[in-house]
């Protein structure tokens, strides 16, 4: 008897564990990370995904073709990461992100207009890992 309480309750951690496991999330999905042909394309893509401390954001483009700018909510706004002096901004793709605070994250890219033109979205994060499937 003490042998099936011990498998089950193996068992019963992995499956917990799987329950807690972070995923990798292809922002933009298929299209990637680019200029998109409607302006609320990534706002309505982030808008559909849930956002878990853990989760792995993966900006796929060329090195050259795009940027991604981590930065504030006035920045974001105003598609100008020259408003805050933290912005990280990453000029090298592919590029991944762990999610690694709860909170609000703006991301959006550099390059000319392509913000202006719908290159950004903003996730809201949460503190707790998303149940498994």
């Amino acid at each position: 008897m003490a042998k099936t309480s011990m498998v089950v309750m193996i068992v019963a951690m992995m499956m917990l564990i799987s329950g807690i496991a972070a995923k990798n999330l292809t922002v933009g999905d298929e299209m990637g990370w680019k200029v998109p042909s409607s302006d609320d394309f990534y706002t309505t893509w982030a808008a559909n995904q849930t956002f878990v401390v853990g989760d792995i954001l993966v900006f796929n483009f060329d090195t050259g073709a795009h940027t991604v700018a981590i930065t504030s909510r006035d920045a974001y706004d105003d598609c100008d990461k020259d408003i805050d002096a933290d912005a990280i901004e990453v000029e090298e793709g592919p590029y991944e992100r762990t999610l690694d605070s709860a909170g609000q994250f703006y991301f959006f890219c550099t390059i000319g207009f392509h913000c202006a033109n719908g290159l950004k979205f903003s996730a809201n994060v949460t503190g707790t890992p998303a149940p498994a499937p």
